[in-house]
């Protein structure tokens, strides 16, 4: 009876959760939590960004040196043939002139080596390259720069620190949502125990809990969401110019991820509710 009673009042209130899980202070905490998760996520998609820009230019400035007598076509076919290289040019001998010219001034004479640029794809390993310089007489190649690596290695530190950041923010949420579920159950103790004692499910006692919590953690995190967005186009429009030298695009911002703020809010405040109350109902005689 009470079961079928508490069905038919699904699109009331019947639990008075309304009262007992207010909809200011929860809300608020999980909005918080959001523009936190939002930072995280930016700078975990920047730092990832970051790292794969620096190794493909990285991958762009390889150049190989030749001694002058050394014929460069043969050369230029077997690197073409190594797995990996997206691209093998010899820089002409005028363009290596005119960025001799600013330190030597204009020596036509000057002999010059030749000088071959090599694009690799990313996360292509260099030793067949190395092997094949070292087949080739007089031939040099400038390798990963030690500050390109330690730029890279703390760029993958920084993804990593917000991805953990944006875990613990996560815990955070749920032991939130778990505390308000828990204050619900103390303001409520009395309904729900005579609801369950006349025969309700405590599947249909749980899912109620479950929706007003999940709803105002969504609430929550749409609150911090729209906090969050200016803030970061805000620092996307002062970091950029200097760290990429370019003006913020629109599309700089993680904006998938961030959109699914407001879902994920409302996933964990489901299923932290649903399993607290569930936990709780089972302990009942």
């Amino acid at each position: 009876m009470a079961e079928a009673r508490l069905r038919q009042l699904r699109g009331r209130d019947p639990l008075g959760l309304r009262r007992a899980l207010a909809d200011r202070l929860l809300p608020a905490l999980v909005g918080a939590m959001a523009l936190l998760a939002a930072l995280a996520l930016a700078g975990a998609d920047g730092a990832g960004r970051l790292a794969e820009r620096w190794q493909q230019g990285e991958a762009g400035q390889l150049l190989m040196q030749l001694p002058r007598e050394t014929p460069v076509e043969p050369v230029l076919a077997r690197l073409a043939a190594l797995p990996g290289v997206a691209s093998v040019a010899a820089v002409p001998e005028e363009r290596l002139r005119q960025l001799l010219a600013p330190w030597l001034g204009e020596v036509p004479d000057l002999p010059l080596p030749h000088m071959i640029a090599i694009t690799l794809r990313m996360g292509t390993d260099q030793i067949p390259l190395l092997e094949v310089v070292q087949t080739i007489p007089g031939a040099q190649l400038e390798l990963r720069s030690e500050a390109v690596r330690l730029a890279m290695r703390l760029a993958e530190g920084l993804r990593a620190l917000s991805l953990a950041m944006l875990g613990i923010i996560g815990l955070v949420a749920a032991a939130l949502v778990a505390v308000a579920t828990r204050a619900g159950i103390a303001a409520r103790r009395d309904t729900i125990l005579i609801l369950h004692e006349l025969g309700a499910r405590d599947g249909d006692i749980a899912g109620r809990f479950a929706r007003r919590l999940a709803w105002l953690c969504a609430l929550g995190a749409s609150g911090g969401l729209a906090f969050a967005i200016p803030a970061l186009w805000y620092l996307a429009m002062q970091a950029l110019p200097v760290v990429l030298a370019r003006d913020a695009q629109p599309d700089d911002l993680p904006w998938a991820w961030l959109a699914l703020l407001p879902a994920a809010a409302a996933l964990i405040g489901w299923g932290t509710a649903l399993v607290t109350l569930r936990a709780w109902l089972r302990r009942l005689p």
